[in-house]
């Protein structure tokens, strides 16, 4: 039976920077990964001579972020693309009434002037709010606090209710009420015209890395760590378990025994979301050459309500729109071309025969894929912010658990990927590493 320092499960960022940071170290050690490729939820689609980042997209501000700096390193061009819930400079969002037709300037300034209040509001509210409260909960006393009469406020509650599902894939009433204190970014967001997936290509290189080895058995103790896979068992010191959240509880794979608290607590109250892409390409760019994203209002956005503009990345019109929360669970099972006529449907309200037909659609399917099981995880009601680094706690002094869920200062994102594998392998070495040592140790 073959012998290291350290497993590592899983290829994605998280997975990569530890086993990166082992490696440079001196110790064995190998990476077991059950897809074909590396990158985990870092994904980036190539076919038919375009690049679409199925998975992670963006770098969610800039300012003091580790993936940027590695990605400067590892030479990735960026392009600024700062998702803004209101009116970013020079590029403005195309708000539209309930009724179909565009909000004049002077409305779409006054509809943001009133989300901006709400936001104050919420910060207090939020930080006063009961073990067992839920974003609507919260949102709800916010909104009470404005005043307003029932049409305003039912505007920015559906905002409310949308910035949910876009930021976490999550109906409003299913999430902590501390479940968008993340929401606040440093700096400029940057997406990858060439792709993503170079950040976990350059950190795989000179690792062992073993793709399509699903491990099924995790047994830990005192003497080390056995894994078995269809391949065999491995037997190690200490092991590094960076699956999602879905995949730990999902039952295909078995640990024994069974996480302790505090893991099991925090793995219990966390929960996958639903969150899917859907990538449009067009003829031309019928919303305008100086829309950065279209947002609907009303009852007729419920499915579809917001678009962004990804033209700048490649020059082909495209927009990108979201399927969570409620919408990816109605159209699970839909094949593109479905998926593509209904969004079409509401951009034909908006834009009348100028919107024509895609010629592509792209859908993603995270919720279906066993080896995620969603997109990332969020907090349910009735979990804290520490939940996120309780699951990172060390089980028996040899295994640990990492992963965007385990970081609680940016969870779900690419930096807390890869600041948990970092972590975990400071822990595994007994030291401090600079984890620039990431780019820099060749």
């Amino acid at each position: 039976m073959e012998q290291l320092d350290t497993i590592v499960i899983g290829a994605g960022v998280a997975g990569l920077t530890a086993a990166r940071l082992l490696h440079g170290a001196g110790r064995r050690v190998a990476v077991l990964e059950a897809r074909d490729r590396v990158g985990g939820r870092v994904w980036t689609d190539r076919s038919a001579g375009n690049v679409t980042d199925l998975g992670a997209s963006w770098i969610h501000g800039v300012d003091g972020c580790p993936v940027a700096a590695a990605s400067e390193a590892f030479g990735m061009p960026t392009i600024e693309f700062t998702v803004g819930s209101y009116q970013p400079d020079g590029r403005p969002i195309a708000y539209f009434s309930p009724d179909g037709s565009r909000l004049p300037d002077d409305a779409a300034r006054a509809f943001a002037t009133d989300v901006r209040a709400v936001d104050a509001t919420l910060r207090d509210v939020i930080e006063r709010s009961e073990p067992l409260d839920s974003y609507r909960d919260v949102t709800e006393r916010a909104l009470a606090a404005q005043g307003w009469d029932e049409e305003r406020a039912a505007r920015v509650r559906e905002f409310l209710e949308h910035r949910t599902e876009e930021q976490y894939g999550a109906w409003i009433e299913d999430l902590a009420a501390h479940g968008l204190d993340d929401d606040a970014v440093d700096g400029d967001e940057v997406v990858f015209p060439g792709g993503y997936d170079r950040l976990p290509a350059a950190l795989a290189e000179g690792l062992d890395v073993r793709l399509g080895h699903v491990v099924t058995h995790v047994r830990w103790s005192d003497d080390g760590v056995l894994v078995a896979t269809a391949h065999g068992e491995l037997r190690a010191a200490t092991a590094v378990l960076t699956v999602p959240v879905g995949v730990l509880q999902g039952g295909d794979l078995t640990i024994e025994p069974p996480l302790p608290a505090p893991v099991a607590g925090a793995l219990g109250r966390l929960t996958m979301n639903r969150f899917e892409k859907v990538v449009l390409r067009f003829p031309t760019r019928f919303w305008g050459d100086d829309v950065y994203a279209i947002r609907q209002q009303g009852p007729e956005g419920r499915r579809w309500h917001s678009w962004y503009d990804l033209t700048p990345l490649h020059g082909t019109p495209t927009l990108l729109t979201f399927a969570a929360g409620p919408t990816a669970r109605e159209i699970e099972g839909w094949d593109d071309a479905r998926v593509a006529a209904s969004v079409m449907e509401q951009l034909r309200r908006l834009y009348g025969e100028a919107a024509e037909d895609p010629t592509s659609v792209q859908v993603t399917a995270w919720h279906a894929d066993p080896f995620a099981r969603g997109s990332y995880a969020y907090m349910t009601v009735g979990a804290t912010t520490a939940d996120h680094d309780d699951l990172a706690t060390p089980v028996g002094g040899v295994l640990h658990v990492a992963g965007e869920a385990t970081w609680t200062d940016d969870p779900a994102t690419v930096p807390a990927a890869m600041l948990s594998g970092h972590r975990a392998a400071e822990r595994i070495l007994g030291r401090d590493v600079p984890i620039e040592r990431l780019w820099s140790q060749g």
